[in-house]
Order: structure tokens, then C-alpha cells, then sequence
């Protein structure tokens, strides 16, 4: 069969099945319609609404009405994306990869051995020369700086930037922002993060705010789904801002475990500030819906990032064991409770051939990948490093066209957690490859081990040139062998 032929076929097929509902239904309803008219007698065929008494027609109507309202009253609101803003170091804050080898060479709790495996890390990790390290992780000796002082500084400097430009952008004043939700795993002082925020941007007293700690990098898609329940929940125009951030000072590590050292290279400063309402006026994205995952660890392969003391008492976060492993297991989860809310009906019904044939009647013959780009036009994968990206495209069969976002955030912010989904977002708008009604499906991983996805619809695309990518999109894509 040629190609062209081929592409017709599933064109033919696809519209065939996706609207066979409509297909069926309408030559149905003609039918009935033609064998009842056929029916009526020839003095009732001129007004067939005659053979209805008045209290029949009111019935029906009132019914048909009693139906719409108890459907728009028991249906939740919809949670609409006004814009967001994402924080962009300065250039002092610049780590190059000469420079942060030398460094490592001059932390006297590293040894030689710990020094080569870093070097080799960060040559294969997909980090370029822009990503940017807090001023404790640039000192000799970055141990004596972190203090819970200089983590609440390097947390304002990011929460803060990333608010303001956010403000700046939506003309909204703080003090009608109803809900605040703020994440970051590893930094949580008291006063928190939301009492820290509320004090600078003089909020309201009654506010409804939250802190997310220790959920690792999926974070930022666990505070939009409890934004959008803490929304869906209050009067109709209320407002939300999430806050997406990692603070890295107290979270450094000087043992050498090697394990235990894979964060000190990856993790680089980032943050995100998402403003979400329940008034579609200004918005820019509907969100479509979240879905959250969560695989358990078992005794034989406990796959999860979690903290660890090595043999002298240092603290810092263990990636020892088969992260991939529990990433795909995890992800395969979140896809099967995906997949039938977003996937057409072709799709679904040629996986259902596929899990008959394999699974039920055991043909041998390899199950079927549902193709993920009929439901979505963009995905942002969680840029945690190379291998992450790599093993979802590779499960996805995405193209490298597909995972650019996700590995040009990698190369120039590097690895930012639970923000990261909101820089690649703002990479495919700078690059002007948003449309409207383009759907966007972001997957965001983290501890415990947890898989979490949200999907996205585009109202209005954005033309702005502004915000994190807007000094060097011109430069992407870039090529990392």
C-alpha cells in the first residue's frame, strides 16, 4: 500500500470512528421521524404538534428546563489560566560548566573521586553555559553559608521577581487574590512561604493559603489542581496564585556519596507565578483537567528521591537506585487514567484490539501505543535531566520536534523542579508555536514516586516577547550531542 493511500485510509478511518455516534444517530432519527409521519393520518400530518395536549407540551418543556438547570448547577466551574510569569536570574548568578568544575575542585569535602564523577555528570547531564546557582553554591566553602538567613533571601529573590513581573503583566492588585498556594519541597522556615509572600504584598487578612513541602518536582501540578478544587469551591470570579519554587542553599550536600551528589549538579534557581481564576475575562488558557498518580515503593526497588544521612552524618537527597524504572511504571499509571479522557475513539478502539489480542488471547504480538499527538498539539515533560526526557519520548514515541521545549529548558535553566513545566510552556510561546484551541498536556514527576499531569486548552496565544526566554530565544533550538 502506497503512503498516500496509507494516509487516506487512516484519515477515512479516524473520522469514521471519532464521529460514529453522529454517524449512526442521524440516518436513526430521520428513520424514526419518516415511520412516524408515515404513521399519522393524513389530517394529522399538517401539525403533528396538535396530537400533543397542552399539558403534555408543558410537561416535556418543563422537564427538558428542570434537566439544564440541575446540570449547569451540579457542574463544576471551569478554572481558566489568566498568565504567568517565571523568574529569570540575573547574570552574575551564571554558573558555566569551567566554572562550576573548578569550584567542586576547591570544596575540601569532596574528594578526587567525588570530583571526577561531578566532571563527568555535568557533561552528559544536557546543562548548558546560562544556568544559574544561588551565591552559596559559588563560595569556597558553600557549607558555612547555609544558613536559614541566606535560603529566605535566595527564596524572595526568586518569589519575589517572579510575583511582581506576574503583577506587572495582569494589572491586578494583591489584595484581590483569594487563594494562595505555594510549594517548595526542601525550604520550609516558619514563617512560611505564604506568610512571607502576604506581609510583602500587603494581601488580605482572610486569604486562603496553603504551602506544599516535600513533594518533590511535581509540586507545581499538585498546587494547580488544589488551587482549582479551593477555586471551584468559592464564589464565581475568584482568583488563585500559585507559587512554583525549589530554594537550594539548605539543601546542599558535602559528602560523597555518589548517589547523593546527582542534585548538587542538576538543580539549578527557578520559580514560577501562576494567576488562575473562575472568570474566563483575560484568560489565556482553560484548564481541562488534572490527573495525579502515585506508584508505591516496594522492599526490592524502592525508587523514590528521598533524604539520607551517608556514613558522617551528611544530609542530602539519594538517587541511588533505578529512578527510570519507577518513572515509567509511574507514568504508565497516569496514562491509563489519561488516556480515555483526551484519547479519540480510534485511538481507544485500536488499543482495545491491541489489549484483546495481546493480553486476553496471548498472539504474542506487541500491545499497542496509543498515539498521544491525535489528543494534544504540544507536551511539556518535566525536565529533570537527559534520561527523564529521554525515556518519555522513547515510551511516547515523541519526536525530537515534541521534546524541544523540555530539553532546551533543561539546557539553559537547567534542572528547576516543580517550575520547569512553566518555562518550556513559555519556550513554545516564544517561539510563536501556540494557536488557539492548540491543547497542551504537561507531565510533571516527583518524589514518593508520583506522576502528574494537566492538560490545557489555549484561549488567546501570546505575542508578548517578554519573559524568561526573551535574550536568548533567538538561539534556540540548540544542538547537545
Amino acid at each position: 500500500m502506497s503512503p498516500s493511500i496509507h494516509m487516506c485510509f487512516n484519515i477515512v478511518y479516524e473520522k469514521i470512528v471519532d464521529n460514529f455516534l453522529l454517524i449512526v444517530a442521524v440516518p436513526l432519527t430521520i428513520a424514526a421521524a419518516t415511520i412516524a409521519m408515515a404513521r399519522l393520518e393524513p389530517n394529522e400530518s399538517a401539525d403533528p404538534i396538535q396530537t400533543f395536549s397542552h399539558s403534555q407540551i408543558l410537561s416535556i418543556l418543563l422537564f427538558l428546563a428542570t434537566a439544564v438547570i440541575v446540570y449547569y448547577m451540579q457542574r463544576p466551574r471551569m478554572v481558566y489560566l489568566v498568565d504567568y510569569a517565571c523568574f529569570r536570574a540575573t547574570y552574575n548568578y551564571r554558573v558555566p560548566s569551567a566554572a562550576f568544575v573548578e569550584h567542586v575542585r576547591q570544596v575540601s569535602h569532596f574528594s578526587e573521586r567525588s570530583v571526577r564523577f561531578l566532571t563527568r555528570l555535568l557533561e552528559r547531564s544536557g546543562l548548558g553555559e546560562e544556568t544559574c546557582l544561588p551565591p552559596v553554591g559559588q563560595y569556597i566553602e558553600p557549607y558555612n553559608y547555609c544558613t536559614l538567613e541566606v535560603a529566605r533571601e535566595e527564596a524572595q529573590l526568586v518569589v519575589f521577581s517572579a510575583i511582581d513581573d506576574l503583577f506587572a503583566k495582569t494589572s491586578i492588585a494583591p489584595h484581590t487574590i483569594d487563594i494562595l498556594v505555594v510549594n517548595c519541597s526542601g525550604f520550609s522556615p516558619t514563617p512560611g512561604f505564604p506568610d512571607m509572600i502576604i506581609n510583602k504584598y500587603k494581601m488580605r487578612s482572610d486569604i486562603r493559603n496553603v504551602h506544599l513541602s516535600g513533594m518533590g518536582c511535581s509540586a507545581g501540578l499538585a498546587s494547580v489542581d488544589l488551587a482549582k478544587n479551593l477555586l471551584q469551591a468559592m464564589p464565581p470570579g475568584a482568583r488563585a496564585l500559585v507559587v512554583s519554587t525549589e530554594t537550594l542553599t539548605p539543601n546542599y550536600y558535602f559528602g560523597n556519596e555518589r548517589a547523593m551528589l546527582l542534585p548538587y549538579c542538576l538543580f539549578r534557581m527557578g520559580g514560577a507565578a501562576v494567576l488562575l481564576s473562575t472568570s474566563p475575562e483575560k484568560a489565556r488558557f482553560r484548564l481541562k483537567f488534572v490527573v495525579r498518580t502515585h506508584t508505591a515503593a516496594d522492599d526490592k526497588s524502592y525508587q523514590c528521591i528521598y533524604q539520607k544521612e551517608d556514613d558522617k552524618g551528611n544530609k542530602g537527597v539519594d538517587l541511588s537506585i533505578d529512578l527510570m524504572t519507577v518513572a515509567a511504571r509511574t507514568l504508565k499509571a497516569n496514562i491509563t487514567t489519561i488516556a480515555p479522557l483526551v484519547l479519540p475513539a480510534s485511538e481507544k478502539l485500536l488499543f482495545a484490539i491491541s489489549f484483546v489480542s495481546t493480553k486476553l488471547l496471548k498472539m504474542g504480538t506487541k500491545l499497542y501505543v496509543p498515539n498521544f499527538l491525535t489528543a494534544f498539539e504540544h507536551i511539556c515533560i518535566h525536565a529533570g535531566g537527559r534520561a527523564v526526557i529521554d525515556e518519555i519520548q522513547r515510551s511516547l514515541g515523541l519526536s525530537d520536534k515534541h521534546v524541544e521545549s523540555s530539553r532546551m529548558t533543561l539546557h539553559r535553566f537547567g534542572n528547576i523542579s516543580s517550575s520547569c513545566l512553566w518555562y518550556e510552556l513559555a519556550y513554545i510561546e516564544a517561539k510563536h508555536n501556540m494557536q488557539k484551541s492548540d491543547r497542551v498536556w504537561m507531565i510533571g514527576f516527583g518524589s514518593g514516586f508520583k506522576c502528574n499531569s494537566a492538560v490545557w486548552e489555549c484561549i488567546v496565544p501570546t505575542h508578548s516577547e517578554d519573559g524568561p526566554w526573551a535574550t536568548c530565544i533567538h538561539r534556540y533550538p540548540v544542538h547537545d550531542p
